[in-house]
């Protein structure tokens, strides 16, 4: 392993941004994770796991050592007759872990194809989509302790899983590097077609529901509505949907009898495409950062964006909700 000075990070987050870190080092394996963390450098400095790339956006340079996780490996370690338990290493790229389960018909994050990011970064955001959340996967998650450098599980509990939250982004928040998460995937699957367009796309596509066609279903209507972080840089949903009380639901309901919202237990989650789109800024740009003109909940870099730049849009985009609803939307993506 060869730590590097002033290492530009263009290349490793989806917006494209260009950022520098006083260091940058990879590590292809859990062994080779526990030997970056017992480095000087590493233990003397401010540091920051690098997965995908696709749910971070640099504001600044970052002035400590980057670690990019990319220890990689897939297998079965256990099967009953309901469950296959599958166990896959952090590095493991989203998009192509979630194809592997449903060409082999293991059903429970069939919804959340397409995702960018990779499987260690999966439980800390708890990533969701299409009504399905992947904590309700997830057996277990596999850690390294930085401050001792013994490895831990934690189990699905133990995570403490809400919506777009965990204890990861929490109170053990730079304390652990996730290392490997085991799935418990269905081997006969309870559907679900009934969030957003997926029962339409079915019906267009003329097939029956399938944890496979499910998969393509929801592909279709992702490549339709959101950029390739490949040809325009973004970071995928760059807003939380807000959680609001049933009474301030049913005040804003009065006003905006239009709003799109779901219950929540005893609360109400807006769409907060809706009240992007609805305050005007869905397809507005700030400089050369910009809203998507298709999904309000994007944010992208034109070409030549800074961070800074598509941060000066996202909190002009949060006044203006707040403005006009009372709603503060929060930030998806990790600033740093």
């Amino acid at each position: 392993m060869q730590i590097k000075e002033n290492f530009s990070l263009k290349s490793l987050n989806t917006f494209g941004i260009e950022a520098k870190a006083k260091y940058f080092v990879q590590a292809n394996s859990i062994e080779e994770i526990k030997e970056v963390i017992k480095n000087p450098i590493f233990k003397g400095s401010n540091f920051l796991l690098l997965g995908g790339g696709s749910n971070i956006l640099f504001a600044n340079d970052f002035d400590g050592i980057v670690l990019k996780i990319n220890n990689k490996g897939i297998e079965i370690v256990d099967v009953n007759n309901d469950f296959v338990f599958l166990r896959a290493e952090a590095g493991e790229v989203w998009e192509e872990f979630v194809n592997h389960c449903v060409v082999n018909k293991w059903g429970g994050i069939e919804n959340l194809a397409l995702i960018p990011g990779n499987v260690g970064t999966s439980p800390v955001q708890n990533i969701g989509a299409y009504g399905v959340e992947v904590k309700d996967s997830i057996h277990n998650v596999e850690a390294i302790s930085v401050e001792t450098g013994k490895s831990i599980v934690f189990s699905n509990e133990e995570c403490k899983f809400e919506y777009r939250n965990s204890i990861f982004k929490q109170e053990a928040k730079n304390k652990y590097i996730i290392t490997a998460v085991t799935f418990r995937l269905a081997k006969k699957p309870t559907l679900v077609t009934h969030y957003g367009d997926v029962n339409k796309e079915l019906e267009n596509m003329r097939v029956v529901p399938s944890v496979y066609n499910i998969c393509k279903a929801i592909e279709n209507i992702r490549r339709n509505k959101l950029p390739d972080p490949k040809i325009l840089g973004n970071a995928g949903s760059f807003f939380k949907n807000p959680v609001i009380t049933k009474a301030k639901y049913e005040e804003l309901a009065k006003e905006f009898p239009r709003i799109r919202a779901f219950p929540s237990g005893d609360d109400y989650k807006l769409a907060a495409g809706w009240l992007i789109e609805k305050s005007g800024w869905k397809g507005k740009s700030l400089g050369n950062a910009a809203v998507h003109h298709k999904q309000g909940l994007v944010i992208v870099n034109k070409g030549n964006a800074t961070g800074k730049e598509i941060l000066a849009l996202a909190k002009a985009v949060q006044l203006e909700v707040f403005n006009i609803f009372g709603v503060e939307l929060e930030m998806e993506v990790n600033l740093i």
